[in-house]
């Protein structure tokens, strides 16, 4: 997958601001883009598994793009950067930020509900910023973890009685719903740790809200790797290559950039479901699927949208919204659609000739509480 002399290919498309349209489709040609570094990769595992360092280090390794892991201050940093938190004593209490530092401390809070809604939410959005990059662009993503295990981290909360019975069936809708919209990953690349070393971990990290959460206990643990194995790996793994590695004590990235270019990912079996979600016979096909991702991506978003008056949880009070909505449009960059913000520095409305057609989600880390 590294590539000593990439062969040429077209310039990266601007697909954050420019759209693909049909004539585009003809002139563009997606699959020209599309080499043996155009993968999406998922790098999995528990809690202070060192996810995230080796993730950037395989990134680094092969040339692809980094996505950290999906986080509500994505949701909560508009397009200028100015953290909306900040308004959360000007809010209702039921429309505050409620984040994993909130949930880890406090996870029987009225908001846990809704606070995982949203985990899957922004999953869902960086998910599809990442296929419309490998589409755009050709270069491959590396994703620390993805939608498609998110579950797993719902059924830990119900099992603990975190979540109620409506809110778990209400995921499970929104999930349904939208899931099928996706391409599976190439890969998955596993960290594996025993429970009694993420706890070690869990202390060592010294961030209060872990080592000093109710949360993080071995039983929640348990139930975390239950899914993890039992259920999503072993799903997944029909349709994408599995890597499983114990991470106990860390690994050599080297070694295992070794594994990943020894997996044939050119799979023309069409009874073997290994990539199946990749395997197109023609260019129009991922065209299509360019246009859909990255143009259509509020659209998609919509996909979320499940009405359900009978889960409380998850419901706010038509004054309290209201009320927040006006607090909202009042922080800087929010009064108008972006670009519009002339206070912001945009420019001059009449020299503005479109508006913006799709929201990408700002890659940063979550920030530290």
């Amino acid at each position: 997958m590294r590539v000593q002399e990439p062969l040429p290919k077209p310039a990266p498309w601007p697909y954050k601001t420019k759209r693909y349209t049909m004539l585009h489709r003809i002139l563009d040609r997606t699959s020209s883009r599309l080499d043996d570094n155009s993968k999406l990769i998922v790098v999995e595992g528990p809690v202070a598994a060192g996810k995230s360092k080796f993730a950037q280090e395989l990134a680094d390794e092969l040339e692809m793009m980094y996505f950290p892991e999906a986080n509500l201050d994505m949701l909560y940093t508009n397009e200028y950067g100015y953290d909306l938190k900040q308004l959360d004593p000007q809010l209702p209490e039921s429309c505050r930020s409620f984040d994993v530092n909130n949930f880890l401390m406090n996870p029987k809070h009225r908001s846990t509900a809704l606070f995982q809604l949203k985990q899957y939410a922004v999953k869902y959005s960086q998910y599809l910023d990442a296929l419309a990059h490998i589409l755009s662009t050709g270069q491959g993503v590396i994703l620390d973890r993805c939608v498609y295990s998110d579950f797993i981290f719902l059924e830990a909360m119900y099992s603990r009685g975190y979540i109620s019975r409506g809110a778990r069936t209400l995921y499970y809708e929104i999930r349904k719903n939208s899931i099928e919209e996706l391409l599976k990953p190439h890969l998955i690349i596993y960290l594996d740790v025993p429970i009694n070393k993420i706890l070690e971990n869990v202390q060592k990290r010294k961030i209060s809200y872990e080592k000093d959460s109710p949360v993080l206990t071995s039983d929640y643990l348990v139930v975390m790797e239950k899914y993890y194995k039992q259920h999503y790996l072993k799903e997944m793994s029909r349709s994408t290559e599995l890597l499983v590695y114990d991470w106990s004590n860390e690994g050599e990235v080297e070694i295992i950039v070794e594994d990943i270019e020894r997996i044939d990912f050119d799979v023309r079996d069409e009874q073997n479901p290994k990539f199946m979600d990749w395997r197109y016979p023609r260019d129009e096909f991922f065209a299509f699927l360019r246009n859909k991702y990255s143009d259509q991506k509020n659209f998609l978003m919509t996909y979320l949208n499940v009405p359900r008056f009978d889960v409380p949880e998850v419901l706010v009070d038509a004054e309290d919204g209201k009320l927040a909505q006006e607090i909202y449009d009042s922080a800087p960059g929010n009064a108008y659609a972006p670009g519009f913000n002339t206070s912001m520095g945009d420019p001059a409305y009449f020299l503005k000739l479109s508006a913006p057609f799709r929201h990408t989600l700002p890659l940063i880390e979550r920030r530290a509480h």
